[in-house]
């Protein structure tokens, strides 16, 4: 069995999508895309700098075009039911939705979009941010987090946590790590999935009010506890709450190992989610998807972990 996975703000980097526009329809595909998003993904994903692209409102849009741009490219020409599983790290999950058949592309560009313009806004009332601890006792971490003021606000698995919190909470934490852990600040522009983007909130509710929402074709794993969710409708309201709450990959990756998953692909800019993987999931293989130069090797491994599962016999 095979879980597509979709990779969540930071992943991306200058000039990442320049080898995408390559392929037949992905320029026009992209310019469209660029008018419902109001904004130019073409030139964001090929020209713009780091600091253009670090922006929360450039970043998010440009993730889920990225993340649909290479789904697409990999599964054409792939039996629909090859893959089973998807799932998307925070913003990521817009690029699972979609994927799924829960939102259609144009609305999950028209969202995203609203979503990092309505997170970028929540960030910028308070000095808020967000730095990885890697290493040390889970449990352990997560009550000094707490003791500190800071949330966990992806709890990652594979040794990997979040915090999220204002600048003072931030650094503390530097100053009195958790035992055996490192702390590394992360370049991001607010504290994401906690309290600080309560106001984001509100405004994805009214982005998604008029949505057409459909049921999903496969699999669809949430974020807010790592369940399979089976109503497009429950889905789009989990994925609206959690900009205000902690993503439990751990638990995503749990379900996936629960469902007997074999093989994880993460679509572009694929490698922070393989990684994970990795390590908390040894004896699935996994690929990132980076480059049309990675197609071949990722449809080779739908080939061969992405069969449908036989109905029980009667």
């Amino acid at each position: 069995m095979l879980v597509l996975v979709a990779p969540g703000q930071g992943a991306q980097s200058p000039g990442f999508l320049t080898p995408w526009l390559e392929l037949p329809g992905v320029a026009d595909r992209l310019k469209a895309w660029s008018d419902v998003a109001g904004l130019d993904l073409v030139h964001f994903g090929t020209e713009a700098g780091a600091d253009e692209i670090r922006d929360t409102a450039v970043a998010q849009p440009l993730l889920v075009a990225a993340g649909l741009v290479s789904t697409q490219a990999l599964l054409d020409g792939v039996a629909p039911d090859a893959v089973q599983v998807v799932a998307g790290h925070s913003v990521g999950e817009l690029t699972a939705a979609a994927t799924a058949g829960v939102l259609s592309d144009e609305d999950a560009l028209a969202i995203v979009r609203r979503r990092g313009l309505a997170m970028a806004e929540a960030a910028a009332v308070t000095d808020t941010g967000m730095a990885a601890v890697l290493g040390g006792d889970a449990d352990t971490v997560v009550a000094h987090l707490e003791k500190l003021g800071l949330t966990p606000a992806n709890i990652n698995g594979a040794g990997q946590i979040v915090a999220a919190g204002t600048a003072e909470q931030l650094a503390a934490l530097s100053a009195d790590k958790p035992e055996g852990a490192r702390v590394i600040p992360l370049k991001v522009a607010g504290a994401f999935h906690t309290r600080h983007m309560a106001p984001a909130v509100s405004a994805l509710e009214d982005a998604v009010r008029d949505v057409a929402v459909s049921a999903p074709r496969v699999r669809v794993v949430s974020n807010r506890d790592g369940q399979v969710v089976e109503d497009g409708a429950e889905f789009v309201r989990r994925l609206v709450g959690q900009v205000a709450n902690p993503v439990r990959w751990d638990l995503c990756m749990a379900t996936f190992r629960d469902l007997g998953v074999t093989a994880v692909v993460e679509v572009c800019p694929g490698g922070t989610l393989t990684g994970l993987a990795k390590r908390a999931l040894p004896g699935v293989k996994t690929l990132a998807l980076k480059s049309p130069a990675d197609l071949d090797a990722a449809r080779e491994l739908v080939a061969e972990h992405g069969t449908a599962e036989e109905e029980p016999s009667r």
